[in-house]
C-alpha cells in the first residue's frame, strides 16, 4: 500500500487491538477508536489518554554540521537553541511548494530527531541525501521508535505505567507566532494543542494497555482540525505554498538566509497573496452521513460553482462534524458553502449529497482587511 505523500506506508501492529478499528489512508495501520470515538476524544480532551501515533515515521540527523545544515537546507533556525527544543520545519521545491513538513526536536548538540507523517520519510531522506555533498551529517532511520500523542506529554498522562524515558518529547506554543514566523488569519478560541512523545517502541509494545488509556486517530484529527493545524498527508497538495495552510506562524522563518524556495516566500509575504486558503468548515449534522477528504467545495448548493475541496474532516465532541478545506482566495468569507458526501451506485451512477457549511477563516485574504501579522524578533 502507497500513500500519497511519497513513499510506502510501513506495517505497524497497533499497541492493542481490543475493540480497535482501524483507520483508512495514511492511517490504516493504527486504529481510528476502539468502540467509542466520541467518549475516546473526551478522555483525550481531559488529559486522560493518549493516542497511538505508530504510523508516524521518524528520522534522526546527527553529526558535527547536522543543526547548521539542516538550517541552510530547510524554512527552519535549527542553530543555537538548546537540547530539547522543539519546532516545525518544511521543505519546498525551488518554486516554493511544500514538499515536505517534519516537527523536529533538538536530541543532542549534534543531534536531530524529525517527526513525519505516514509515508513521508523516503522522500524527504532522498533529498537530504542529495543536499550532503561534503557536510558532515549522518541520516538514519529511527524504526526502533514509535509516537504517543496526547495534550501533554504522554508520561503524565500515563503516570501508573512503567513508562521508559521519553527519548523526544516535541510541543510547540501553537498558534503562537514562532519567532520569524508570520500569521495569515486569526488564531483558533481556545486550542488544544498537541504533543508529540518519542519512546522506544519494544517498551510501548509491551505495556499493559488498558481501554481508557487509548484514544483513536478520529479523535485526534478532530482536535487538529478544530485547532486549524494543516497535515502533509491531507492539506498539502502538488501546488500547495506554505500561505495558503497559514504555515508562515510556526514552519517558516521568514527572516533567515537563503533556502530554496524563499523567493516564492518572500514575493508573496510583501507584493502578493496566495491563491488558495485554508477554512475550518462547520458542518450541518442533520443529515447524519460523514463527510470525506476529496468532497467538492461550493458556493451555496448543488448547483453553484465548485470552489474547493475537503481535505479533513471529524466529529468533534464539541463542536459537531467539523472540517478542514482548501478554497480559493476569492471566496467571500461569509459565504455559504455546501459540501459533497459521495454516495453508493445505483444503476452504475455514484449518487451524491450536498450539505451545508459555515466558515470559520483560517487564511484571511489581505484583500479583506487582515494583513499578515509578523512575529517580534
Amino acid at each position: 500500500m502507497s500513500d500519497p505523500v511519497s513513499g510506502p506506508v510501513r506495517e505497524i501492529r497497533p499497541l492493542s487491538l481490543r475493540g480497535a478499528v482501524l483507520g483508512e489512508g495514511p492511517d490504516a495501520s493504527v486504529p481510528a477508536h476502539y468502540g467509542a470515538p466520541l467518549r475516546e476524544q473526551r478522555r483525550l480532551l481531559e488529559r486522560e489518554a493518549v493516542v497511538d501515533l505508530g504510523q508516524l515515521e521518524l528520522l534522526e540527523v546527527s553529526g558535527a554540521d547536522a543543526r547548521s545544515w539542516m538550517t541552510t537546507v530547510t524554512t527552519q533556525v535549527l542553530t543555537g537553541t538548546p537540547v530539547g527544543t522543539s519546532s516545525s520545519l518544511a521543505v519546498l521545491s525551488p518554486q516554493g511548494r511544500v514538499e515536505h513538513l517534519a516537527a523536529a526536536v533538538v536530541i543532542g548538540e549534534e543531534s536531530l530527531l524529525l517527526v513525519l507523517d505516514a509515508g513521508a520519510r523516503a522522500g524527504l531522506r532522498r533529498y537530504l541525501e542529495m543536499m550532503r555533498f561534503a557536510a558532515r551529517v549522518e541520516i538514519l532511520d529511527r524504526d526502533d521508535l514509535r509516537v504517543l500523542g496526547a495534550l501533554v506529554p504522554a508520561a503524565e498522562v500515563l503516570a501508573d505505567l512503567d513508562l521508559p524515558e521519553p527519548v523526544a518529547v516535541w510541543s510547540e506554543p501553537w498558534p503562537e507566532v514562532a519567532p520569524g514566523g508570520v500569521a495569515y488569519g486569526p488564531a483558533p478560541e481556545d486550542p488544544a494543542g498537541q504533543v508529540l512523545s518519542v519512546f522506544p517502541a519494544a517498551a510501548l509494545e509491551a505495556l499493559p494497555w488498558r481501554e481508557r488509556q487509548l484514544a483513536g486517530m478520529s479523535s485526534w484529527e478532530a482536535v487538529r482540525i478544530a485547532d486549524h493545524r494543516a497535515r502533509q498527508a491531507r492539506e498539502v497538495d502538488e501546488r500547495t505554498i506554505p500561505h495558503e495552510l497559514d504555515l508562515l506562524r510556526t514552519s517558516v522563518h521568514t527572516a533567515k538566509g537563503c533556502y530554496r524556495g524563499q523567493e516564492t516566500v518572500a514575493k508573496v509575504l510583501n507584493l502578493g497573496q496566495p491563491p488558495r486558503r485554508l477554512v475550518m468548515l462547520h458542518l450541518d449534522g442533520s443529515q447524519d452521513v460523514p463527510v470525506a477528504p476529496g468532497g467538492e467545495v461550493r458556493l451555496g448548493g448543488a448547483d453553484g460553482k465548485v470552489v474547493g475541496a475537503v481535505t479533513s474532516a471529524a466529529l468533534h465532541a464539541d463542536l459537531g462534524p467539523i472540517a478542514l478545506a482548501v478554497v480559493r482566495r476569492a471566496v467571500p468569507l461569509d459565504a455559504a458553502l455546501s459540501v459533497q458526501v459521495l454516495l453508493g451506485e445505483a444503476d452504475g451512477e455514484t449518487g451524491a449529497l450536498w450539505i451545508d457549511a459555515s466558515q470559520e477563516p483560517v487564511v484571511v485574504p489581505r484583500d479583506h482587511g487582515e494583513r499578515p501579522t509578523t512575529a517580534k524578533l
